[in-house]
Order: C-alpha cells, then structure tokens, then sequence
C-alpha cells in the first residue's frame, strides 16, 4: 500500500517471491481451473507420493506461509500448497460466479483435487484454513486419508473478545503499519522472520473481498467423523482460548490427537519451531 492508500502489487508480488524462495528447490507452480476462479498451487516432493493439500490462514497468509515446513512435509508427500481464492496471493476470483458459501468452498475444494489428480489426500490447515479443512472433511470424509488442524479458529469456539476488537481496527485501517502493530500484540514480540512479515504488510492493500464464513462444523457430524485428526495448539494463543479448544475437539473429534506447543502463538504457529511441529506433523501424517 503506499502513500495514497493504493494497493503495490509489485511491491506484494517482491515480497510473495522473497519467502517463496525460501521452499525447496524442486518446487512448481501451476493454476487449477474452476468456475469459481483459478487456484494457484505450489508443489513440490515426490510426484509418486501420496498428496498432501495444505490450506493458509486468513488474513494476509498465503501458500508461501508454509515456508518453514514444505521441505520436511514433502519428504514423504506430494505437497500441494494453494493460496485461497478471494485472498491475498495468485488465485483469481471469478466475478461471475465467486465463492460464497460453505457449499461453495467445499465444491470448489472438490474441483482442486480433481484438477491435482488427487482422489483422496492428507489435508492440513491453520486457523481459517484448518476451518475449511474440517467442513471438507465433514462434507467428503472418503478422500481425506489424514486431516492436521493447526490453532483451528471457528471450529470448536469463537474468536476471543480482544483478538476480534484488534483484528477489527487493523482490517478498518488496512495498512502495513496496522498490519505490524497486530502481528507484535498477538505473538508478544517473539522472533518472526522477516521476509514473512514484510508479506503480511504487503498484503494488508489487497482489494477486500468478505471471506466465507458461517456457523463451526456441525457438532455431531463431527463426532461421528472416522478420519484420524491430529490438533496442534499455540499455547500462547491470542486467538482463543487453547484450552477450550482442547478440551472441546477431544469431545467433538473421536479419532483426533491433540499436543500444546506451548511457546507458540496463533499467527507464530507454522513457523517459530519447526523442527517440533514438522517432526509431530510428519508422525502423524505416516502413520506413526
């Protein structure tokens, strides 16, 4: 965004490629075609492996927020890494037919797959993503072999009080300088790299388009969901309540297994130990 409010693309598009680089060297980029839009899709690790979908966060998160877990995930997967459509990165929207509802998103994550080749797949998602994660499941549990939920929001409780009241003046003013001030208050100042935040502030002029949203996944629906489900929660997390969130997915979740990182916040969760939370993802994703 500069000075008059407008959105740099050049500028979003630097920085996008900046933490791009930081995947593996055999990663590749390519759209899939929907009547919603077109889905921009990086991949990369065995083409004979067996998939794993990865879905970004809201905000300003994108495909490239995997950056610090694509090269451990795709030792053993096919990783698919898509940036949403209607949200900040490469994806375009389809003015004529955009995504609307639950239905939609779930259509549309239909088509994704069909476009990947994927008849069922490992599927793992972080806050907004980990809630289009869990209603696909709940909607196609026969093509999800494996569903990973990291600091899911919407899912088992809503946002906290303090978190929607400064999430709200951040997107009311929409500015890298609000962007970062949100970012500092949720992780408590914790280390985050660099070339990840300058993303997050490029992506804070990205024209606004109003998410999908609706009600949590039906609570019963997801009790009776047989699809093993790992949850990793940031114990720092300003987003809600961790241990709500804990002790409700162990009700709704049967199947689910759930660990506390305990010095991880919500928006530091993929990428501030890696080494712990790609060593718990991979395990699960295996088998073991």
């Amino acid at each position: 965004m500069n000075g008059r409010g407008t959105y740099d693309i050049q500028g979003f598009r630097a920085a996008y490629d900046e933490v791009m680089a930081k995947w593996p060297a055999d990663r590749e980029a390519f759209d899939v075609a929907t009547p919603y839009g077109t889905t921009h899709v990086h991949a990369c690790g065995p083409r004979d492996a067996p998939p794993l979908v990865l879905l970004p966060g809201g905000g300003g998160a994108t495909s490239a927020s995997w950056f610090a877990n694509a090269e451990a995930l795709s030792r053993a997967h096919r990783v698919y890494a898509v940036d949403l459509i209607g949200r900040p990165g490469h994806s375009v929207s389809e003015a004529d037919h955009p995504l609307r509802t639950v239905a939609d998103l779930t259509a549309w994550m239909d088509l994704v797959l069909d476009g990947l080749g994927a008849g069922t797949t490992a599927l793992c998602g972080h806050s907004y993503g980990a809630w289009i994660a869990l209603h696909y499941t709940l909607h196609a549990p026969d093509r999800v072999r494996r569903l990973a939920l990291l600091d899911p929001t919407g899912c088992f409780t809503g946002f906290a009080a303090g978190y929607l009241l400064r999430a709200g003046w951040m997107m009311a003013r929409r500015s890298a300088r609000g962007t970062r001030a949100f970012l500092e208050w949720e992780t408590g100042g914790a280390p985050v790299d660099p070339e990840w935040l300058r993303l997050q502030e490029a992506a804070a002029g990205f024209p606004f388009v109003r998410p999908v949203t609706g009600p949590a996944p039906d609570r019963a629906a997801s009790s009776a969901l047989d699809v093993p489900a790992l949850l990793l929660l940031a114990g720092r997390s300003r987003a809600h309540d961790t241990r709500e969130v804990a002790a409700r997915s162990v009700e709704w979740l049967p199947r689910s297994r759930v660990t506390v990182l305990p010095d991880a916040t919500h928006h530091t969760l993929p990428h501030l130990d890696p080494a712990e939370l790609n060593s718990r993802l991979t395990d699960f994703l295996n088998g073991r």
